[in-house]
């Protein structure tokens, strides 16, 4: 913690962050209003208007929240599908010069609501499992779509608020057009350039096959003469390496691989459309990677440079939309009162994670290694252990699940950040457009309490907040907490669901805890130790994970949508002396409080099972 370097690239990113949030918030003000004007009108609006027009869409004809929900879950839909086809059939279609076979049913499955979701978790391995076209067309095309799609819901609710005695929110097709034609092409089209320039490829070469200065043997799985993985019946080992009795006495046997040696002198050197992925998966919170080792790779993330920038581009649309929140509603300062309960919570999570990396493990420091080195297991040297943490805190505070390095192997106070930052509901800033429709949903519960506490009738905003609003803000809550937590359950009493894990004791259980929580939450980042498609072809992980994130998704956005029409048809109330006011110190207290304890009680025996229970086992000299 006494490191001055890292101290001073915390202020900068801060200021970093603080000088861009008002500049990007008015022009999304300008973006997200149909009838606005930007500097890219007189190159975009042609396009826009073209578009329009071949799809047969009347930009001035707004909709009610049930004609806003068909058009985002039709829009979805057939997103959904779309991949699914493209990853299937991916051998019969271009640009995959490594030749690559299409994924199975399963796989393909999750993938795909996995991008539609804009979770971008991914059970494959990017450069080993996906062709240049299903890269670019299948998932890049995803990155944007799913991401105006998160910024035009949030639009929609924002309009909700701001409106009264409407019946509608919007359109929801000239919405995403817009986000996407003037907000995430153009920008991510700057950054990529960018990233180019720092070192991140962007090319169609087949894939580089360059000889190793020392040769290596390593073990792999054999495979038979079709190329399918050969396995053979073993004793299952329980959690002290010992073979498992069965009732009867007896070895309980399980397929395990049969492992071959392998000498390995060449290496395979990855190319492909990378820079342009990159930037639009941390405009647009979508997380995931070209390569598996993702922002790790130096070829996803080569200088110092790069990883500041992309770790300001996760921040940089969620932040700003809470001054597009403070304009529209026409109170900056509630505005800013949302963005400064967001950044305490950020802070917190880093000054968490930071210290727990720093102090290392005390069983590492026993063998050797010097305390001051802190843990550096799964981290990118280049990087070091600041920058790693930093990371680690802002892609979970955003739905985003780019990683720098492997949270894995993190500390389980440091690892226990990023997880309960997704189980907050990825509301620290959040995703694009998520982030803020997430936090507004605690917003109107923190306003509902403030007004049990005074006894009268909760206002927000000079709307009366009823019944119907807390019913549609529990069903989020409800939802979302009940799946990751059912999911976890499930998958940790069934054979499938232990078969998956690397690390036993209460370590592999916060591998399924964190799987089942960064897809519900759309995250996508995971505890790498798990193994989610294995290669005996278990279906469990990639469908109950599919379905995981499909709910995690729309199942939170239906019932806001609901909300935002019920906030649009309501009157105005004038203030009164009883009125709770949305801004300050006291509001922020209160929303920060109402985050905290919501996330604590949910979720707090989960992690008392999983991260605290290890973080005392690791002290003790237990290590799994």
């Amino acid at each position: 913690m006494n490191n001055f370097n890292a101290w001073f690239q915390f202020a900068l990113y801060v200021g970093a962050l603080l000088l861009i949030t008002k500049p990007l918030g008015l022009y999304l003000v300008q973006v997200l209003d149909a009838r606005g004007k930007t500097w890219l009108d007189p190159v975009v609006r042609p396009i826009e208007r073209l578009t329009y027009r071949v799809c047969g869409i009347d930009p001035e004809n707004e909709q009610s929240w049930i004609g806003y929900t068909i058009a985002m879950l039709a829009f979805s839909l057939v997103g959904l599908l779309f991949t699914y086809f493209i990853l299937r059939f991916q051998d019969h279609l271009p640009l995959n010069p490594q030749g690559l076979p299409g994924l199975s049913p399963n796989l393909a499955f999750n993938t795909a609501a996995s991008f539609t979701t804009n979770t971008n978790w991914q059970n494959y391995t990017g450069e080993s499992t996906m062709s240049y076209f299903s890269q670019m067309v299948a998932l890049t095309i995803h990155n944007f779509t799913s991401a105006a799609v998160g910024l035009a819901i949030a639009a929609a609710l924002v309009r909700g608020i701001a409106r009264q005695t409407a019946r509608t929110i919007g359109n929801f097709w000239t919405d995403t057009v817009r986000v996407t034609y003037y907000l995430l092409v153009p920008v991510c089209l700057v950054f990529a350039l960018f990233l180019v320039s720092q070192g991140i490829i962007q090319n169609f070469k087949p894939y580089t096959v360059a000889k190793t200065f020392e040769p290596y043997t390593t073990q792999v799985q054999k495979t038979d003469e079709k190329g399918q993985p050969v396995t053979a019946p073993a004793p299952k080992l329980d959690d002290k390496g010992r073979p498992a009795a069965g009732p009867d006495g007896k070895p309980v046997m399980v397929d395990q691989p049969v492992m071959v040696d392998q000498k390995v002198d060449t290496q395979i050197i990855v190319q492909g459309p990378v820079a342009s992925q990159i930037a639009i998966k941390m405009l647009g919170t979508n997380g995931g990677g070209y390569v598996n080792a993702n922002a790790a790779h130096p070829f996803e993330n080569p200088t110092p440079l790069s990883n500041f920038l992309q770790m300001l581009s996760i921040f940089a649309i969620p932040s700003a939309l809470t001054w597009y929140l403070g304009r529209m509603v026409k109170n900056q300062r509630h505005g800013w009162a949302v963005w400064g309960a967001m950044f305490a919570l950020f802070v917190a999570g880093a000054l968490v994670c930071w210290p727990a990396e720093a102090a290392g493990n005390p069983i590492h420091q026993q063998l050797g290694v010097a305390a001051a080195d802190g843990n550096m297991e799964g981290k990118e040297v280049r990087f070091g252990i600041f920058n790693s943490a930093l990371f680690a805190t802002i892609t979970t505070d955003a739905s985003c699940g780019a990683v720098n390095a492997m949270h894995d192997s993190f500390t389980p106070l440091g690892g226990l950040v990023p997880l309960f930052n997704i189980q907050t509901g990825e509301v620290i800033f959040g995703g694009v457009g998520a982030g803020l429709y997430g936090m507004l949903i605690f917003v109107i519960l923190a306003v509902f309490i403030a007004g049990l506490m005074v006894g009268r009738t909760p206002e927000y905003l000079g709307k009366k907040i009823q019944a119907y609003d807390v019913k549609l803000v529990m069903l989020v809550l409800i939802v979302l907490s009940a799946t990751i937590l059912g999911g976890t359950a499930w998958a940790s009493v069934t054979d499938w669901g232990q078969a998956g894990l690397n690390n036993a004791g209460p370590h592999g259980f916060s591998e399924i805890l964190y799987l089942y929580s960064s897809s519900v939450g759309n995250n996508g980042s995971a505890f790498a130790g798990l193994t989610g498609n294995p290669a005996n072809g278990d279906w469990h992980y990639n469908v109950t994970g599919a379905f995981a994130m499909l709910i995690g998704r729309f199942l939170m956005i239906v019932p806001i949508l609901a909300l935002a029409g019920s906030l649009a048809g309501k009157k105005l109330v004038p203030a009164s002396a009883g009125t709770f006011k949305v801004e300050g110190a006291t509001f922020i207290i209160l929303l920060i409080g109402t985050v905290v304890l919501v996330g604590a009680l949910t979720f707090l025996p989960a992690l008392a099972m999983g991260p605290v229970v290890e973080h005392y086992l690791m002290h003790a000299g237990t290590l799994f």
